[in-house]
């Protein structure tokens, strides 16, 4: 494994390691800041907020690195995203927050960056591996972010966003010092306002016929996946009674999992089964897992069903690798802006969704929302099984 690859995987686990020690806390954050115990509308709002500024800055920020560099981009936001940490841990108003919310949405678009960084360096037989180690490293982030949020959230709510701070300083080091480019700046990658339309780089993506039903499809499936963030800790309050602490060591027992199987599952499964057959696979035990949960009576079986959750997301890196295919080498960087501008537009309409549900069912049936969450990823099925039957050739759009 090159060093840069090793650099950009370790940049993304201390990524996911901020990320999630905010997870076990934000439901007592905000109803130690907002002095109300009915948060969880309140929660989907800031969930929503902040992936309404991914999905406005993740295409220019692939647009910024196609013209000026990978690394130059990754920089400003890390740097941006300390700092920003730094103030939501000392911020003593509820808007002060919010605002905080949506500039970490702005800095955490940087993960376009980073997954046109894997595919700068990787050869397309050697991406759904790398794309597997991508989501491995986040997944090992996911075992230390939320365990250590919840045991310091339970000390003190806001310590986490300092130490989340400092992980940030770690990450832009890391990038300043050690991380090469992967790809220098294109002149001829022209950046106006009218790059500023978050809907334009989508548009030249619905120019590319074989990428239309792959969107559709990482839509859904990421659609689904706001159901964890947004509901999982206030559903295991609701449910279990659990605190901080165990709210952490399961997202934790999840993020064990999950890195195992994106380590040492994703390639041998596309291998063997193909991407269309993965993602079918993957999603035949991520819907077996959340029926499981809709009827859960007791907190361990949260944990039983980690490992169950973590080969639901067997497909997703085989999925990733197929998208890459469409476009040429030039374009990567606004391919995965549009990727994850797709990831952040579903995770605005996610929470405000799930949050509405949940509201709605948490007083009669908490485990309602995850049989709503099964009606959505079905609607995935038709399209999964109609990929892949043939495969189309590449081409190139100046749209």
């Amino acid at each position: 494994m090159n060093k840069a690859l090793v650099v950009i995987l370790a940049a993304v686990m201390l990524d996911a390691v901020g990320i999630g020690l905010i997870f076990p806390i934000l439901p007592a954050l905000l109803r130690d800041v907002g002095h109300t115990t009915e948060i969880a509308t309140l929660l989907g709002i800031m969930l929503a907020l902040y992936s309404a500024c991914q999905f406005l800055f993740s295409p220019i920020l692939g647009v910024l690195s196609d013209r000026f560099g990978r690394r130059p981009v990754l920089l400003v936001s890390l740097a941006g995203a300390a700092l920003d940490y730094l103030i939501m841990a000392f911020a003593p108003q509820l808007w002060m927050l919010v605002v905080g919310r949506a500039i970490a949405g702005i800095t955490s678009a940087n993960m376009a960056v980073a997954t046109a960084y894997i595919t700068d360096i990787s050869s397309e037989d050697e991406r759904a591996k790398r794309f597997g180690l991508f989501h491995a490293m986040f997944g090992i982030g996911f075992i230390i972010g939320p365990v250590l949020g919840g045991i310091l959230g339970d000390i003190w709510v806001r310590s986490p966003f300092l130490v989340a701070a400092a992980l940030n300083a770690v990450n832009f080091a890391l990038a300043l010092f050690v991380l090469p480019e992967s790809r220098p700046g294109r002149k001829e990658a022209n950046f106006t306002w009218d790059t500023l339309n978050p809907f334009k780089p989508l548009r030249w993506a619905l120019t590319f016929k074989a990428l239309i039903p792959l969107m559709a499809l990482y839509l859904i499936m990421n659609l689904v996946g706001t159901v964890y963030g947004t509901t999982w800790a206030i559903f295991s309050e609701d449910s279990f009674q659990w605190n901080g602490l165990m709210i952490g060591l399961s997202l934790g027992a999840f993020g064990v999992f999950h890195a195992l199987a994106q380590a040492f599952l994703t390639g041998p499964a596309v291998a063997r089964l193909g991407e269309r057959w993965a993602l079918v696979v993957g999603m035949a035990f991520e819907v077996g897992a959340m029926l499981t949960l809709a009827f859960a009576t007791h907190g361990w079986i949260l944990f039983v069903m980690a490992p169950v959750f973590a080969l639901g997301g067997i497909g997703m890196p085989a999925l990733q690798s197929l998208t890459t295919r469409q476009v040429d080498a030039d374009r990567q960087g606004q391919l995965q802006g549009v990727l994850a501008s797709l990831v952040s537009l579903a995770s605005v309409f996610g929470p405000l969704l799930f949050s509405f549900v949940y509201y709605g069912v948490r007083g009669s049936w908490p485990g309602a929302i995850w049989l709503v969450a099964i009606g959505i990823y079905l609607l995935a099925l038709p399209i999964m099984l109609g990929i892949g039957r043939s495969r189309p050739a590449m081409g190139v759009s100046e749209t």
